[in-house]
C-alpha cells in the first residue's frame, strides 16, 4: 500500500493556504530518496498576500510595550520544547539528521535562543538624552525595521528559522520567512506552533507567515516592495543575488553566506584532543556547516602523524539512518549537493591523496564517508571552494605567517580556529585571523549571548547576541527645543 505524500501549506496572516495557483513541489527524504510530502511552489500572488498581511500587521505589533513581546517569545519558547518531539521527527524526516542528535544539539539551542531574544527585547536602549548644542535637548529612539523577508536554508532549517524570526520579532518587526524547497516541514510546524501562540495573547494574524518555494519565491520577496529589509542564510551566489535586488530599492540585507573554516594546528597542539574534536566538527551534520572545521593547515614537523590520526578518527566515524544513535551525522541534503560533493573528488588533481573515504554509502539515500584529502594546493579548487560535504582537506605550513597567510587565502571569512598550548601565539593568531570567529583550542561551539557572522564573500550582518538584534532596529534622533 502506497502512502499518500503529506501536503504542507504556507501559513499567511494566520491561515494555512495552498499556493494560489495551486503549484506544488516534491519534498524528498535524504535519508530514503523517496517523496514523503508536497509543498506550495509559492508565486507572487502568494508573496503579494504574506507581505499585506505583514505590513498590516506591523503598528500593533511595533506598538507593543517590549514586555508583551518579550511574554509572546517566552510562550512560543515554552511551546517549542513541548512539542520538541514532534519537531525532532519533522525535522529528522526533512533532513535525515540522527534523531538523537537534533534532540541534544538542536532544539536546546533553539529555545535558549528565543528566550535570549525574549530577554533582549527589553533592552532597546540608546544614548541617554543630553544636550550637545545650546537650548536643544537630544534623544535617541531605537525602532523596528518594518517587514522583514526573510530566506533560511537548509542545512539547519529549525535552527535558522529561528535565528531569523527571533530578533526580528523581538525588535517589534513583523516576518514574512521562506524554508528551503527542500526542507519546508519542520518551518511550517514552527508556524503552526508560533500561530497558536500569538493567536492566543490576541496578536495580529500577519505577525508570522510563511511562504514555501524555490529561488523565484524568495527573488520575488526580495523585489517585493513591502519588506525593509531582507535577511538570508545560503550560498554566496545567492547572496550577491539578494544584494542586488535589494539595492534597487535600498532595502537593507543581512547576509550569512559561505565559508572555509581555517583549522590551525601549531606543533605544540595537544594532537590527540585535537584530531578528536576536528574530526566531530567537520563531519558533523554530513560538514553541511558554514563553520565546519574542513580545512586543517598543520605543521609539517607533525603532518604526518596528524594525518595518520585523523584519518582513522575518519574511518571510525559512522553515518547512517536517523534513528541509529550510534551515528554522528546522516545523509548529505539532497541529490544535487550529493552530485556536488562527489564532483569535488572526482576533480581531485593529480598530486591529491585521498587518505580515506572519497566516495557515496549505500544505494538508498545522500549518504558519504567521511573523508579525509592530502597534498593540495592552495590555488585547487578543494581549497578554494566550499564543499559543504563530510570532507576535510590537511594542508602543512613551516612558520606562523606561512600559516596566516594560507589561512586568509580564500574569499570566505566566516569561522576560524588555532590549535596551540602558546597562549602569546593564539592571541597573535586571533588578531591576524581575518575571519568573524576565531576558537582557541575548540571549534564550532556558539552560544546566543555572542555574534556569529563574516567578513568578505561570508557575507555581513550578525546573527545571535545583542549585535544581532540590533541589526533588525534602526536609529532615530529627536532633538527639542528648550525655548
Amino acid at each position: 500500500m502506497t502512502t499518500e505524500p503529506r501536503r504542507l501549506r504556507n501559513y499567511i496572516n494566520g491561515e494555512f493556504r495552498n499556493a494560489v495557483d495551486g503549484r506544488t513541489t516534491d519534498v524528498v527524504n535524504p535519508a530514503t530518496g523517496e517523496v514523503y510530502a508536497t509543498a506550495p511552489l509559492s508565486g507572487a500572488a502568494d508573496v503579494d498576500a504574506a507581505m499585506t498581511a505583514a505590513e498590516a500587521a506591523f503598528p500593533a505589533w511595533r506598538d507593543l510595550v517590549p514586555a508583551e513581546r518579550q511574554k509572546a517569545l517566552l510562550k512560543i519558547a515554552d511551546a517549542i520544547e513541548a512539542r520538541a518531539e514532534e519537531l525532532i521527527a519533522t525535522e529528522s524526516e526533512n533532513t535525515g539528521k540522527p534523531l538523537a542528535l537534533t534532540r541534544s544539539e538542536e532544539v536546546p539551542p533553539m529555545v535558549d535562543q528565543i528566550r535570549f531574544f525574549a530577554g533582549a527585547a527589553r533592552l532597546l536602549e540608546g544614548r541617554a538624552a543630553g544636550e550637545y548644542m545650546e537650548g536643544m535637548t537630544s534623544i535617541i529612539r531605537r525602532e523596528p525595521v518594518g517587514v522583514c523577508a526573510q530566506v533560511a536554508p537548509w542545512n539547519y532549517p529549525m535552527m535558522m528559522a529561528v535565528w531569523k524570526f527571533a530578533p526580528a520579532l523581538a525588535a517589534g518587526n513583523t516576518v514574512v520567512l521562506k524554508p528551503s524547497d527542500t526542507t519546508p516541514a519542520s518551518t511550517v510546524l514552527l508556524a503552526e506552533i508560533i500561530g497558536g501562540v500569538l493567536e492566543e495573547l490576541g496578536h495580529p494574524k500577519g505577525v508570522f507567515n510563511v511562504v514555501c518555494g524555490d529561488r523565484d519565491t524568495g527573488r520575488l520577496m526580495v523585489e517585493h516592495p513591502v519588506p525593509a529589509m531582507a535577511s538570508i542564510t545560503g550560498s554566496v551566489r545567492a547572496g550577491m543575488q539578494v544584494a542586488e535586488t535589494a539595492s534597487r530599492d535600498l532595502k537593507r540585507v543581512h547576509l550569512e553566506l559561505g565559508g572555509k573554516a581555517p583549522v590551525v594546528v601549531f606543533e605544540d597542539a595537544d594532537l590527540a584532543k585535537a584530531v578528536e574534536d576536528i574530526a566531530v566538527a567537520g563531519y558533523f551534520n554530513a560538514g553541511q556547516d558554514c563553520t565546519a572545521a574542513t580545512r586543517v593547515l598543520v605543521h609539517a614537523s607533525v603532518h604526518d602523524e596528524f594525518v595518520t590520526a585523523l584519518a582513522k578518527a575518519a574511518a571510525d566515524t559512522k553515518t547512517g539512518l536517523p534513528d541509529d544513535e550510534d551515528v554522528l551525522y546522516g545523509p548529505l541534503n539532497n541529490a544535487d549537493q550529493l552530485a556536488q560533493v562527489k564532483g569535488f573528488i572526482e576533480r581531485l588533481p593529480a598530486h591529491a591523496k585521498v587518505e580515506t573515504g572519497g566516495h557515496r554509502v549505500g544505494e538508498k539515500g545522500y549518504f558519504f564517508a567521511p573523508t579525509v584529502v592530502t597534498g593540495l594546493r592552495q590555488d585547487d579548487e578543494a581549497i578554494q571552494k566550499e564543499i559543504f560535504g563530510p570532507v576535510i582537506t590537511v594542508q602543512s605550513f613551516t612558520e606562523e605567517d606561512e600559516a596566516v597567510e594560507l589561512a586568509n587565502g580564500v574569499e570566505y571569512a566566516l569561522a576560524s580556529s588555532v590549535w596551540t598550548k602558546d597562549h602569546a601565539r593564539a592571541m597573535r593568531m586571533s588578531k591576524r585571523l581575518d575571519f568573524g570567529c576565531v576558537w582557541i583550542n575548540t571549534h564550532i561551539p556558539l552560544v546566543a549571548e555572542m555574534p556569529h557572522g563574516g567578513f568578505k564573500k561570508s557575507g555581513y550582518g550578525k546573527d545571535l547576541s545583542a549585535y544581532g538584534f540590533e541589526d533588525y532596529t534602526r536609529i532615530k534622533h529627536v532633538m527639542t527645543s528648550l525655548g
